[in-house]
């Protein structure tokens, strides 16, 4: 079978280095093209406005700003998304709470598995 994740650009917005060298390799070792990682919302906002992306994963808080603007400017583009975060449901503001959310500490075969369906299906469901 394919690998599903093989060729397919996912933009990754982590400013923890050790969880964001951990995504890039595990990506990496499925074929995807990894879009950074990056670590502000500055720089998230240009890669999420100029790169042609398949689906994204974003930490909520970077270095205390929310990454919920790289988060509108994905969805604008209908680039499926999904936060990585240490973050509560209930502490994402509403608008938000329908975006996929896999909890830190999350094992590679969540994180795998979502951004495959993501990727997949367009969504995580």
């Amino acid at each position: 079978m394919a690998n599903p994740l093989a060729g397919k650009r996912i933009l990754v917005v982590e400013d923890e280095y050790f969880i964001a060298s951990d995504l890039k390799r595990m990506l990496g070792a499925q074929e995807a093209i990894i879009i950074g990682p990056v670590g502000d919302v500055e720089t998230g906002l240009s890669l999420a406005e100029t790169e042609p992306l398949d689906a994204a994963v974003l930490d909520v808080n970077l270095a205390g700003t929310f990454s919920y603007p790289v988060a509108e400017r994905l969805r604008a583009r209908s680039v499926p998304l999904m936060f990585l975060t240490g973050y509560d449901e209930w502490s994402v503001p509403e608008v938000y709470r329908a975006i996929p959310r896999l909890s830190k500490p999350y094992s590679t075969e969540a994180a795998l598995d979502m951004i495959e369906r993501l990727c997949t299906r367009g969504r995580v469901s």
